[in-house]
């Protein structure tokens, strides 16, 4: 007899994302660090909660090994400190709000299906909303400090002076790029309500001086010229192809002789279906965005390719990042 197991799992396995992101925006990790470790009944009083609702929840996160319990008392475990804590150096609590925003959306993806359009705005998340659009700003700041730490130290910055960031949102791998390079300037390139708070962003970490922010639309403004490196950083699968294309071609257009372009994304092989991840996203971008979706890797080296790049390069980054690293050429 065929296992059913894994489909009844399936099925279920938003009840695991909704426990994780309802306990976050709760606060519970914060409060239970602060604690050491407590009782249903203090954690509930010190969040002005409801204790058995509290309760509840607290045991389905031991469920999930988010939560250590003995004697009824609930303490952090060493990943939950690590990683859902505002306090920590990896706090992650910040990076998974988008996720929990975009949940809603998926329990529509008939919509989406039966149109072929996303069943939210995308200017909600990008400008409109203003509530909405500074969630997802820092939420892709909270990623960025993360997946950054491995992605800026490998690319090539010596010698360079100048990166144009394309979409840059948060400017934080614009920030990262600068810290590895003191002669390097970067221009952060996005939306106005984006780049508002790209600014305060940028000034709190004092790197104002080299790291400028440029409000604009990338679909319709021209690049500026004589850039070293022009970056796509998480920003191309909400593209379509003839999008890319004319991006790239832009992309081209305002390098120096010997200019590198990077980009990185989730990418699939040939079939559009590996990675599970990759394919996944796909459908997430489909459910926010006129054009989203996921793009493989050859296509995009077909891309370049036709953008008059060379030196195509591509490898995946290291485990738990789901993203590729590309790069191309200008040739003189």
């Amino acid at each position: 007899m065929i296992d059913p197991s894994r489909i009844v799992n399936m099925a279920s396995a938003f009840y695991d994302s909704c426990v994780l992101f309802t306990a976050s925006d709760l606060g519970f990790f914060k409060k239970i660090s602060e604690l050491g470790k407590a009782d249903a009944k203090t954690i509930a009083n010190d969040l002005n909660l409801n204790e058995r609702g509290t309760r509840l929840l607290l045991d389905a996160c031991v469920a999930l090994d988010l939560l250590n319990k003995e004697n009824n008392e609930y303490k952090n475990t060493p990943e939950s400190n690590a990683f859902l804590v505002p306090s920590s150096p990896a706090d992650l609590s910040g990076a998974i709000r988008y996720n929990r925003d975009v949940y809603p959306l998926w329990g529509r993806l008939k919509e989406m299906v039966k149109s072929g359009r996303p069943v939210e705005k995308p200017e909600v998340h990008l400008g409109s909303d203003e509530e909405r659009t500074r969630t997802f700003v820092m939420s892709m700041h909270y990623r960025a400090l993360g997946i950054g730490q491995t992605v800026v130290p490998q690319l090539d910055l010596s010698g360079k002076k100048r990166v144009f960031d394309v979409g840059g949102g948060p400017g934080t791998y614009s920030v990262l790029m600068a810290k590895a390079n003191p002669e390097l300037n970067c221009t952060v390139f996005d939306l106005p309500e984006v780049s508002k708070i790209a600014t305060e962003l940028i000034a709190n970490q004092g790197m104002s001086e080299r790291v400028k922010v440029v409000a604009g639309d990338y679909h319709t403004d021209s690049f500026p010229e004589n850039n070293d490196i022009v970056t796509f950083l998480g920003v191309l699968h909400q593209e379509s192809p003839e999008s890319i294309k004319c991006l790239l071609k832009k992309t081209y257009d305002s390098l120096n002789a010997g200019g590198i372009v990077y980009i990185m994304d989730m990418m699939t092989d040939k079939t559009h279906t590996k990675p599970k991840f990759s394919a996944l996203f796909g459908v997430n971008m489909a459910l926010t965005a006129e054009s989203g979706w996921v793009f493989s890797d050859e296509e995009l080296k077909d891309w370049l390719k036709e953008a008059k790049f060379t030196d195509f390069k591509i490898k995946p980054l290291p485990p738990p990042m789901p993203h590729w690293l590309a790069s191309a050429r200008k040739s003189g």
